[in-house]
């Protein structure tokens, strides 16, 4: 099989994460690092006393980058700490950034390229705040809805970049 092929088919990927993993064993893996067990979890972004919030996208993301700064102000600052906090708050904010770019991108390629940013800036974000959480697990929960809404916009710019053809 060719590159081109097998890359089409989404069979290889860039890093030596097994594709036959489970979405049940991802989702229980997630579970486990945070300590939770339900799905739902009341936050500033899903309030679940009110109607559903409709959001464009745009406002959206801002908002999870104004949530993400508020987060990173309660972090206590140390070495450590301080590079995470400016990973944390230079990806979280990105993303929204680069969504602006990709609404006002000048062709097809452009938007697909500034969504593919969106998509790892998001990725990023929970990465950091998963190292965050490590650093001060006092701040586990509160890292954990920030967590919950960057899964939740990488997957919405997952499908996004995949239905940009």
């Amino acid at each position: 099989m060719m590159n081109d092929e097998i890359r089409k088919n989404d069979q290889v990927r860039m890093t030596n994460y097994s594709l036959s993993t489970p979405r049940a064993d991802s989702e229980s893996w997630e579970d486990a690092f945070w300590g939770v067990r339900s799905k739902s979890i009341g936050s500033e972004f899903h309030d679940e006393n009110a109607e559903r919030k409709v959001y464009d996208l745009e406002e959206r993301t801002a908002h999870f980058g104004e949530a993400a700064i508020r987060f990173a102000k309660k972090i206590p600052q140390n070495p450590v700490n301080n590079r995470l906090i400016s990973q944390l708050v230079g990806a979280a904010t990105s993303v929204g950034a680069n969504y602006c770019e990709a609404d006002d991108g000048v062709s097809k390629s452009d938007f697909k390229h500034k969504i593919s940013t969106c998509k790892k800036e998001a990725r990023e974000t929970k990465f950091f705040l998963r190292m965050v959480a490590t650093s001060e697990p006092g701040l586990k929960s509160e890292a954990r809805v920030l967590w919950q809404e960057a899964k939740e916009l990488h997957l919405i710019f997952c499908a996004i970049w995949r239905r940009t053809q």
